[in-house]
Order: structure tokens, then C-alpha cells, then sequence
């Protein structure tokens, strides 16, 4: 989605680069260094944000430090309630013929997102271990 909001912005500056600059060869070299700025920029902020998490991390602070595996936690709880001890919880009350509100249900397409970003579980996952960045 970026990269089409970008190259709706980037396009309209190479297309003004063809009429200032003649030169093709620098038209193109600017062109690309254009086309790169906001991909470099994106990469900067988050190593500036790796930075960020390792100091959080050390911190003394409990609430500092803390507040990544608390998310982890949430939602491998939420993760078991709904996949796991719901349906058991509602097929072993109904074998023994008790009768029980209904359960509360969660977003899990908001849980998901959260737990796949925690687990590491979007491309650039695979984009590390492709590149053998990692184990």
C-alpha cells in the first residue's frame, strides 16, 4: 500500500525530471535516488526503533521492560481460550447436559495481526531466513 501511495507521489516528479533535466543519464540516477528516499527512510526509523526496544528491554523498570511479554502473554492466553479451552469448556458442559450463557467471543483478526507481528510471522521472516540472517 505504501509503495502505491509512494509511486503516486514519485511519479509525477520523474515525469517533471524528463523536461528540467536533459542529461538521461542524471535524469535517471536522480529518478532513482528519488524512487529510493522513502524506502532508505523507512529503514532508518526502524533500526532507530530496534535501538529504542533494546534499551526498553534492559530497563530496570518493570513496566519499562516488561510491557512486550505482557502483549506476548495476552495473547497466548486469549490464543488457548478461543482455540482451546472454549470448544472443550462448551463440549464438556454439554455432555453433562448443563446449560451456559454464551462465551464471549474475541476479534481474533486483531489478535492475529498482534500475534503474527510478535511471532515474526510476516515476510520479513521469510525475507531473513532467505537471506540467511538467521538460524
Amino acid at each position: 500500500m505504501l509503495n502505491k501511495l509512494f509511486g503516486s507521489l514519485i511519479n509525477p516528479i520523474t515525469g517533471l525530471l524528463e523536461k528540467a533535466i536533459p542529461d538521461r543519464d542524471k535524469r535517471n540516477k536522480l529518478a532513482h535516488e528519488i524512487a529510493t528516499m522513502a524506502e532508505k527512510q523507512a529503514h532508518a526509523i526502524a533500526l532507530a526503533q530496534i535501538e529504542v526496544n533494546k534499551i526498553e528491554a534492559q530497563s530496570p523498570s518493570f513496566f519499562k521492560s516488561s510491557w512486550r511479554p505482557f502483549i506476548g502473554w495476552v495473547c497466548g492466553i486469549a490464543f488457548a481460550y478461543h482455540f482451546v479451552l472454549q470448544p472443550f469448556l462448551i463440549f464438556g458442559l454439554t455432555v453433562y447436559g448443563i446449560q451456559i450463557p454464551s462465551l464471549p467471543v474475541f476479534d481474533m483478526s486483531t489478535l492475529m495481526t498482534v500475534l503474527g507481528g510478535l511471532l515474526g510471522l510476516g515476510t520479513l521472516r521469510t525475507y531473513e531466513k532467505s537471506k540467511g540472517l538467521t538460524r
